[in-house]
Parts: structure tokens; sequence; C-alpha cells
């Protein structure tokens, strides 16, 4: 648990052996704003000052380390960078004005529209004079309900759209759930199995409102005792980057190498080393829409996901995606 206010001296801190989340930092001081929320994000080069208003923050978070519920207010403005994260961050203003990210997307925050964080990759925000609820939620939790309801398996990257116009049943769902888990965080806490079942509640309306993107495990691959090819699979997808051999996937799989072989023929109509090329077509697709234009180029991605023939890549590319790699980042 963490009480923050300006004066470092009267932080207090308490280690009670549990999971809970307690935050409150308040003050009227840019620079305490500054310092103190720039930590709670392991932010960088922020800055603050007042606007037409006196300048007044104050920052609150509640629950565990698998959701807190949010809320930050400043009368001021606030601008910064912020760190690439593990957790799925969403956020909404119900009042001020501000743009989530200011170098690459630049969308300003609609209303009380939920807007999912870019946190897979650093950005730039820039905040004025608002109210803003935030939602955190720990990348393991999102990714086990994500495989519950999807079949995603163990991927590294779910592929979410952060800039997704979102169905409004889903949005209405999204509040639903959160309704019920700060009513439970009143009233019982976060050690109760009714939060346990909020929390993943919340995060499959969360995949409703921004679902996964990444290619689901193929269906043969889920069928009952096929859990050795479900492995090899998995495996492919959570290791996609990295140098693979068919012997590492049946190692990972604890079959033979012809007997994998055999497996992906009969169950999957196709190679292991077909499917993991697949898999790193979609995994070049996710940074060619995430990579900004300007710095970051089509035959850099191409070789990181192992295509040495830039050719080949962009007609692969175009058969699976309907467009050509350049546009894909262009856009």
């Amino acid at each position: 648990m963490t009480t923050t206010n300006e004066d470092p001296s009267d932080v207090e801190r308490t280690e009670d052996g549990r999971s809970d989340v307690r935050i409150e930092a308040a003050g009227s001081s840019p620079e305490a704003a500054v310092l103190n929320l720039s930590g709670f994000y392991a932010g960088r080069h922020w800055a603050a000052r007042a606007t037409a208003r006196p300048f007044t923050y104050r920052h609150t978070a509640v629950g565990d380390a698998d959701v807190t519920l949010r809320r930050s207010r400043i009368n001021g403005f606030i601008r910064g960078v912020m760190a690439p994260s593990d957790e799925y961050i969403v956020q909404w203003l119900t009042s001020g004005t501000g743009v989530p990210d200011i170098v690459h997307d630049r969308v300003p925050m609609t209303g009380d529209v939920p807007m999912l964080f870019p946190s897979a990759r650093e950005f730039v925000f820039e905040y004025r004079d608002y109210d803003q609820r935030v939602v955190h939620m720990s990348r393991r939790l999102v990714h086990e309900v994500a495989d519950e309801l999807f079949h995603t398996g163990e991927v590294p990257d779910l592929g979410l759209d952060h800039l997704r116009t979102l169905d409004p049943a889903a949005v209405t769902q999204w509040r639903e759930s959160l309704g019920l888990l700060s009513r439970e965080l009143k009233v019982g806490g976060i050690e109760t199995l009714l939060w346990h079942t909020l929390t993943r509640g919340t995060a499959a309306a969360f995949l409703r409102m921004y679902p996964p993107r990444v290619r689901a495990l193929p269906r043969a691959v889920l069928l009952p005792r096929r859990d050795r090819i479900r492995a090899a699979v998995e495996y492919i997808h959570e290791h996609a980057a990295d140098p693979m051999s068919v012997s590492d996937v049946a190692e990972a799989a604890g079959l033979s190498v012809r007997a994998t072989q055999e497996a992906f023929q009969r169950h999957l109509g196709q190679t292991p080393m077909r499917y993991l090329q697949t898999v790193r077509l979609h995994g070049a697709h996710r940074e060619l829409r995430q990579l900004d234009a300007a710095t970051a180029s089509v035959r850099d991605i191409a070789r990181r996901w192992g295509f040495a023939h830039l050719g080949r890549f962009s007609g692969a590319y175009q058969a699976a995606f309907g467009e050509y790699p350049r546009t894909t980042l262009r856009n």
C-alpha cells in the first residue's frame, strides 16, 4: 500500500504481505505532480504547469495485482513520455481534454468513450484540466481469459487495435462489469471469491471491446487427447521471433520429429515450418501496424521476423492480409 503527498518525508509505505494496491497522491505543486505521477508509470520527460485555474492534482488507485481501478484529476496541463508496459490500460475522460499519443496517433479523447493506451510501445501524452478514469489489467489475467474465450494459446501479443471503433453493447457490458467490481471492492475487498470472479469478468468485457487479432489456435488442436500437438502449436506462437527448428517444436511437444511432422500434416494440413511462417507473418503484420513509418522500414521488420527475400515476403504478406506491407506501415 502506498500513500504519497508533496513532502517526500511523509511518504508512508507498508508491506503486509498482501497483493493489494492502494495509492493516493495529491497536492498543488506541478513539480510534485511530475515526480509522483511519473513514478507510478515509469515515465520520463514529464512536465506540468498551471492553466487558467490554480494547479491541483489527485491520483488514486485501488485493487490488486491483476486489476486496479484508478482516478486521475488535474487542474492544469501535463505532458510526458509513457514507457512500454505489460499491463493493458483502458482510460476515459469525464471532463477536460486529452490526447493519449501526440506523436503517432494524435487522436483526441472523445467525451466518456473508453480508449486503450498503446502500452506495448512508448508514447507521448498530453492532457489539460481533466478528470480521468483508468483501469489497469495484468498481462497474465488478460492472456489467460483470452485463451479461454478465443483459444489464443500462449502468445506474446494479442494484436489488439487500440484505435478500434467500439461496439456500444460491448462498452455497456464493460461499464456494468466495472460497476460490479467497484461495489465488491467496497463491500468485500480483494480477498473474496467474488472479487476474483469479477476481475475475470472485467477482462472478458475488455476483450469484447478489443477482440484479439492474433491468429487463434486451430480448432483441430483443441480437441480432447490432442494436448501434445497443442503444446507444439503454443510453442511456435510463443517463440515465433526466435530461431526454431522442427526438433525444437518436437521437444516442446514431447514427440519425435517424425511424429510432429505427421501430426501437423494430419491435423493442420501443413508442415510445422509452414505454420511457423504464417505465425511470423502475423507478427510482422502487428509490428507494421504499430511502428512509425518515419523510423521503421519494411525490410528491417521482414528481417526481424526471418524473411530474407523482400519480394517473397511482400507477396506472402499481400496474400495473407490483402495489402502490401508498405501500405500497412504508412497507415
